[in-house]
């Protein structure tokens, strides 16, 4: 778990960055999660990872600012995609219809968020739209982390 979310997003960004530099600006965006900013009862070494992924993004912003290279954070909720799907399989769900609508209700807005809601947010920040954001967390969960 580490290797992937935390190494893997260390190195694509250490490789990015020279051609960045050379473009003479860039935005890197890391995909963290929900279990970035708020705790729960399971799978700690994932919240731990997704934690990391959350400060290097803020660390990175820092670092690379005078580079014009933009560094932000994505935080998705419960998106309906195969990993959540296959969470809740593991977790003995056994009619998927009833166990999405369930994790649906515990997001304000009462339902799961598709990937398409994860893209957009990624195409505002790697846009110029977002030329005055960096070192910042873009939380996409349908108010899950408000509560």
């Amino acid at each position: 778990m580490q290797a992937v979310n935390v190494k893997g997003v260390l190195f694509c960004s250490k490789h990015a960055i020279p051609h960045m530099r050379r473009a003479g600006h860039g935005s890197i965006i890391h995909l963290s999660s929900i279990y970035g900013l708020v705790g729960a009862p399971d799978v700690p070494a994932y919240h731990a990872s997704k934690g990391a992924v959350r400060l290097m993004a803020k660390t990175d912003a820092m670092i690379y600012a005078p580079d014009r290279i933009r560094v932000n954070s994505v935080h998705p909720g419960y998106i309906w995609t195969p990993m959540v799907e296959n969470h809740l399989k593991a977790s003995g769900a056994t009619d998927l219809d009833a166990a999405r609508a369930e994790v649906g209700r515990l997001h304000p807005l009462g339902h799961m968020g598709e990937p398409d809601d994860i893209a957009w947010g990624v195409v505002y920040l790697a846009s110029d739209e977002s030329k005055f954001v960096t070192g910042a967390e873009l939380v996409i969960d349908g108010g899950y982390t408000a509560r």
